[in-house]
């Protein structure tokens, strides 16, 4: 009797414990506005570790998904991610192709990451300054930068 309710307790421990990690997931909406166009798509790259940002190649990202474009506006909602930090990056691409199209040097389709507003030499592209804590559902507007 007794070891069937100490059995029955750690049962119950372990479900509660499995119950609360499922618990643990937020979504994350991110919005785009301010397109200079509708052509193409926005591409969305999610990041979640340090040194992954900046990524020409999307080649470190952690989640990566593309949304259409309706009146020089683009969103797109990432679901059941665990608590954690995380750095947005986002591309209009424009001509469909997933990758940013250069001129010379500089990018000749918009791109844009979360907490920057600005883009230059001194203001590279980081994990460090693009990340956030995500602890609860957010949403988090992304201004699109155009050179």
């Amino acid at each position: 009797m007794i070891k069937n309710i100490v059995i029955t307790l750690i049962l119950f421990t372990l479900i509660s414990f499995n119950k609360k990690d499922e618990e643990k997931t937020f979504s994350l909406t991110v919005k785009v506005t301010h397109l200079r166009n509708s052509k193409g798509v926005v591409q969305f790259a999610l990041y979640n570790k340090e040194g992954s940002i900046p990524d020409e190649k999307y080649k470190k990202y952690y989640i990566k998904d593309i949304a259409p474009i309706k009146e020089n506006y683009s969103t797109i909602t990432f679901s059941n991610l665990p608590q954690g930090k995380y750095a947005i990056n986002i591309l209009h691409d424009e001509n469909k192709n997933g990758k940013i199209d250069k001129g010379f040097i500089l990018p000749k389709e918009g791109i844009g990451f979360s907490n920057y507003q600005s883009i230059g030499i001194r203001n590279r592209p980081k994990f460090s300054k693009a990340s956030f804590m995500l602890n609860t559902n957010t949403t988090k507007e992304i201004k699109v930068i155009y050179f």
